[in-house]
């Protein structure tokens, strides 16, 4: 077969946050797109304009089942395997722990499998939560983490380790050629207006002008990376030469405190509305800053956007997506 022919990508959770943005810059590179996803978290307005695009094609389906027909026919097309398939906000996760486990386990092993037998190369994206509430700072990929293994993020943080390792177990056997992504937070349009994670329920907050939640006292730290930049590392990745049994950090290096976000969003939604605190959920990390020498240096990669320009332009697309009640204050096109 003329490698040419195969030129199609899999992208399975790419009705997902990330896998749309993924999904898009895909097939606009030229690339065929097979977008998996069972829709248990993703919203079909995610593909809303992908579908009419030549080249892509949409599979309803859950990887902790078989691949079904309409994946394996075009397999031997297969070249990229992106697997960016499970929930990834603890509301979501945590909504079906058993699900969340067996899609990082079994999901992650279909994938392999199909990997292998088409020769495909494969990508995990992994996460931050492997480091747990971290002990070092900023985090490197040979840390090993502090992960509570029975508590209620287990189901995903664990899930996700356990992927990691069957993904490297089939890069030592040289059963597939592997990369394995671990993202740290990110943000921009088409994320779930209730999914739970910190950016998405500040601006819709902010926007609804309902009471603002901050958990703890704010003072605990992110690194927000834009999904375009996110988008670029891990097509970056996937295209690199690097040697696949070393996970790589994706994330942006400037750490924020919660407060110092909200003060952020604060100065581009005009609201009014109260912030409430609530106690920290159980195994929150207190610190999280990835240290991204490794994606630097083997892949040339770095973060473009700013935060206040992502943030502005995420708000912007939630006041049109849930009907904002409260003004913009700095529109995007002012920046």
């Amino acid at each position: 077969m003329r490698e040419e022919t195969r030129n199609v990508a899999l992208v399975a959770g790419g009705a997902g946050f990330i896998g749309s943005h993924m999904c898009r810059s895909l097939v606009e590179r030229g690339q065929e797109v097979i977008c998996l996803d069972n829709l248990q978290t993703a919203r079909p307005s995610n593909l809303r304009g992908l579908e009419d695009l030549p080249g892509f094609t949409f599979v309803e389906a859950d990887v902790v089942n078989p691949l079904p027909a309409a994946v394996t026919r075009q397999a031997h097309r297969i070249s990229r395997v992106y697997n960016l398939a499970c929930a990834a906000s603890p509301p979501q996760y945590q909504a079906d722990p058993e699900h969340t486990m067996l899609t990082n386990v079994v999901g992650t092993h279909h994938l392999l499998r199909l990997a292998e037998q088409v020769g495909a190369r494969f990508l995990l994206t992994s996460t931050s939560e492997v480091y747990g509430d971290p002990e070092i700072h900023p985090q490197r990929e040979d840390y090993r983490g502090s992960v509570s293994c029975t508590g209620p993020r287990a189901c995903y943080d664990e899930g996700k380790r356990a992927a990691e390792a069957l993904a490297f177990d089939y890069a030592r056997l040289n059963r597939a050629e592997v990369r394995v992504a671990r993202i740290f937070n990110t943000y921009g349009p088409n994320m779930h207006p209730d999914d739970g994670r910190v950016v998405s329920n500040l601006i819709c907050q902010a926007l609804s002008g309902s009471d603002i939640t901050i958990y703890g006292d704010g003072t605990q730290t992110r690194s927000f990376c834009y999904v375009s930049d996110m988008v670029d590392g891990l097509i970056g990745l996937m295209e690199s030469d690097i040697d696949g049994l070393e996970p790589v950090n994706l994330g942006n290096p400037v750490e924020l405190t919660v407060n110092d976000l909200l003060d952020r969003i604060l100065a581009i939604v005009g609201t009014d509305a109260r912030v409430v605190h609530k106690p920290l959920p159980q195994d929150d990390p207190r610190r999280r800053r990835p240290d991204i020498s490794r994606a630097t240096a083997v892949l040339g990669w770095q973060p473009n956007v700013p935060v206040d320009h992502g943030l502005a332009r995420t708000a912007e697309w939630f006041a049109a997506e849930i009907g904002a009640v409260a003004p913009l204050r700095r529109p995007v096109a002012a920046e």
